[in-house]
This record gives C-alpha cells, sequence and structure tokens, in this order.
C-alpha cells in the first residue's frame, strides 16, 4: 500500500467525517453542557468506539452482523433507543452552558462511556468501515488484513482530531453565548429534537 492509496483514504474519511451524525451531535452537546474537558471524555470515549468496529470489520463480525436481518435489527433498535435516551436526557435538562475545566474522575470516565456507546451502537460506523476499507485494498493481496488495519487506524486517528476540533468549536460557541443564559435552555431542546429526530430516522430507516 503506498503513500498515494494513503492520502486518497485519508481525504474520503474526512470528507465523511464532515457528514453531521450522532458523533458530532452528541460532542457538541455534552461540551456545551458540561465543559471543554467533558468534551475532550467523550472524543476519547467514541475513539475507543471507533476501534470496536474496526476490529468487527476486519474479522468480519461486521459483515455477519448486517446479512443478519436478526442481528442488524438488534444493534439497529438499540442504537435508535439510545439515541432517543439522550434526546430525553437533553429535554429534561434544566442546566444552560459550561466551561468548566474540572471534573472528578468518576464523571470523565462516564463521559468515555457515553461515548463509546455513541459510536458502537451507530450501525452507520460499521457500514463505513466496510463500505470503504476494501476500495482501498487490492484484490489478491496477501497482507490484506494488514493493510486494512492500517487504514482503520488512519481513521480513527483523523476521526480523534476531528472531534477534538468540534469540541473546541463547541466551547468557543458555548464562550459567546455564556452572556444569555436563557439560550441554553432552547440549545438543550434543540440537541434533544436532534437526538430524537437521529434515533427515530435509525429506527425505521433500512440502511
Amino acid at each position: 500500500m503506498d503513500l498515494h492509496t494513503c492520502l486518497l483514504f485519508a481525504g474520503a474519511s474526512v470528507a465523511l467525517f464532515l457528514v453531521p451524525g450522532p458523533d458530532m451531535l452528541f460532542l457538541f452537546g455534552r461540551t456545551m453542557a458540561h465543559g471543554r474537558r467533558a468534551g475532550v471524555w467523550a472524543a476519547l470515549g467514541i475513539n475507543l468506539g471507533s476501534y470496536v468496529h474496526l476490529c468487527a470489520a476486519v474479522t468480519g463480525l461486521s459483515a455477519l452482523v448486517l446479512t443478519s436481518a436478526t442481528a442488524f435489527a438488534f444493534v439497529k433498535y438499540v442504537g435508535a433507543a439510545y439515541l432517543l435516551f439522550l434526546g430525553w436526557q437533553a429535554f429534561r435538562s434544566r442546566a444552560g452552558f459550561s466551561t468548566s475545566a474540572g471534573r472528578p474522575a468518576k464523571r470523565n470516565a462516564q463521559h468515555v462511556w457515553h461515548g463509546f456507546l455513541n459510536d458502537v451502537l451507530n450501525p452507520k460506523v460499521a457500514l463505513f468501515y466496510l463500505a470503504l476499507l476494501p476500495q482501498f485494498i487490492t484484490a489478491g493481496d496477501p497482507h490484506s488484513v494488514r493493510h486494512l488495519l492500517s487504514l482503520g487506524l488512519i481513521a480513527s486517528a483523523i476521526g480523534l482530531v476531528m472531534s477534538l476540533a468540534y469540541v473546541f468549536l463547541a466551547e468557543k460557541l458555548t464562550r459567546g453565548l455564556l452572556r444569555r443564559p436563557a439560550i441554553g435552555r432552547w440549545v438543550n431542546r434543540t440537541m434533544g429534537a436532534l437526538f430524537v429526530g437521529l434515533g427515530l430516522r435509525l429506527a425505521v430507516e433500512k440502511l
């Protein structure tokens, strides 16, 4: 696998990561509600989730899930339920914005876990790895597993960098809105509506 292939794959990954989805929305909501540190921990959790999808794709587990109607439906509905749960949490939250840097270890672990679940329970991430990775592997490549892992690591690294960029962008937006605390409630409701919308779309969508 040459440098040209790696650069093409990196460009395709960046383009796909720019498309708004549950992970991006989750990072914005978590950062605005709990501060930059919470957003960073959540980004690390999302990154850990990407390795689960990578390993599943390389070992064929994702293909098994996507070809089994029962297994795929289970993953899809669990993911949709989790998005609806996040929407419900956002709706009931009365907190405004936060830029607090300090968080106890237990709360940090919760942010990581929630980010991890948000990524792992999204079947579209599995589709990303299954659909994109094979496009950059030559048929009959004797080192295909190694090359798939290398490309997956590149995608995960790009995803982490972009997730952190979203966190810092969300923090800047939050600082600009801190002078109007009432806006925080409307942002929470908007985030809640978007999560609910994503959850319902995932539940009825045929991927």
